[in-house]
């Protein structure tokens, strides 16, 4: 039996299907999965305003779901799939994880890692931007545009 090796789109096409369910939500859509071994241990979106919780991004529900699912703290040999780029405190969280790889789809501007610090991130931890960019960028721009 072969077995099917998944690209970065296809996890990334997973990751906005959990942005669309926060969009539906009513909350920021954006959404997370968590890869190990070539299989989704993880899917996770935005609950801040469900929850009430400002900490309740994607990607720490996500590492909360894929730590039980191994029944371990360390996401070592996991990657992260998040339609936007990690706040500093979802790359500070990643880090304690010391997850291998986070891919992200748009990248943001005000409030990424990647505009305070790549130090935040765990030193072995591998990243790739860009991913279904446009698809995830679409999604929040409706979002806030019908807030307006």
């Amino acid at each position: 039996m072969a077995i099917i090796e998944f690209d970065d789109e296809y996890f990334m096409k997973e990751a906005l299907k959990e942005a669309q369910k926060a969009f539906d939500a009513d909350e920021v859509p954006i959404g997370a999965i968590i890869v190990s071994n070539n299989q989704i241990i993880a899917r996770a979106h935005n609950l801040t305003e469900r929850l009430n919780d400002v900490t309740a991004h994607a990607e720490m529900q996500a590492f909360t779901s894929a730590a039980n699912n191994l029944g371990g703290k360390y996401l070592t040999d996991c990657t992260l799939y998040v339609t936007l780029e990690p706040c500093s405190m979802c790359a500070g969280a990643s880090y304690w994880t010391q997850i291998s790889k986070i891919v992200y789809g748009a990248k943001d501007e005000k409030r990424g890692f990647s505009k305070f610090s790549e130090k935040l991130l765990h030193p072995k931890t591998k990243i790739v931007g860009g991913i279904m960019e446009n698809e995830a960028t679409a999604l929040l721009q409706s979002f806030f545009a019908k807030k307006r």
